[in-house]
């Protein structure tokens, strides 16, 4: 699971309405100024931000990017709310400006994705569909309303720090809770599944091993697989081996002139 936290850019401009900002009217360029992660299922979750050091040392990301490349690099997928558009592309962004390589593949899980894909919620935002589906919805700020937490954190103010500290964890446990109730739907999910063995295949979306038989598979070039339903997260999966087919159970197609 990952989340992070961006400062805006800091730029010289005319007007309020309709702007267009030129690169040479950039002051300050946008930064990362903190990152919550957490692996799905452990309670630990794993914080840092560029705070402490000073304004002039705010907007400095460098002493993020490392410790945020060894855990991509450790992950197998990378689960988040927006994550395919916004903070895989501003991680992305930071390595190769700041000479880290790729690091290695991972697979991504974007919970707005999945939301605007399967359902027609009223809104896809973190904070109505973890309030409407999970016991635990997205963080409210609470002392700094708004654009004001990240003003005072630029500002390097401890307080502002603690608050974004909180709000950053809470988005990773929301966000954690929301995928997991999303999780039987995604058409597609990674695989997590360790276990080969046709005779007691696992669920490729949880790795439970409580899988249930029910019916069959039929692809559209013929020929079916075993269908499986997981009695653990209740995802629907088939099997890897193809049963065997004869001639008076296939359909036959008949064109009638």
């Amino acid at each position: 699971m990952l989340d992070i936290e961006t400062a805006p850019i800091e730029a010289f401009v005319w007007g309020l309405f309709d702007q267009n900002i030129g690169i040479d009217f950039i002051k300050n360029d946008w930064s990362i100024l903190s990152y919550a992660a957490k692996w799905v299922g452990s309670k630990k979750i794993i914080y840092a931000d560029t705070g402490g050091r000073g304004v002039r040392k705010v907007r400095d990301d460098k002493i993020l990017m490392r410790p945020l490349w060894d855990l991509l690099d450790a992950a197998d997928i990378v689960i988040g709310q927006n994550l395919r558009k916004f903070d895989a592309k501003k991680v992305n962004a930071k390595m190769i400006a700041h000479g880290l390589g790729p690091p290695s593949p991972y697979k991504v899980v974007d919970t707005l994705l999945v939301s605007r894909k399967h359902f027609a919620f009223t809104s896809n935002k973190l904070a109505f569909t973890s309030r409407l589906l999970t016991d635990t919805p997205k963080d409210e700020h609470k002392r700094f309303a708004g654009f004001e937490l990240w003003k005072e954190c630029l500002a390097d103010n401890p307080a502002a720090w603690r608050e974004m500290k909180k709000y950053n964890k809470r988005d990773v446990v929301a966000t954690e809770k929301l995928y997991l109730k999303l999780r039987p739907w995604i058409a597609g999910h990674p695989s997590v599944s360790v276990h080969e063995d046709p005779e007691s295949p696992t669920c490729p979306h949880c790795d439970s091993s409580k899988m249930q038989r029910r019916g069959v598979s039929v692809l559209r070039a013929g020929g079916s697989y075993p269908r499986f339903q997981c009695q653990g997260c209740g995802a629907w999966s088939r099997g890897k081996t193809l049963l065997r087919t004869t001639a008076s159970s296939k359909k036959q197609l008949v064109s009638i002139t």
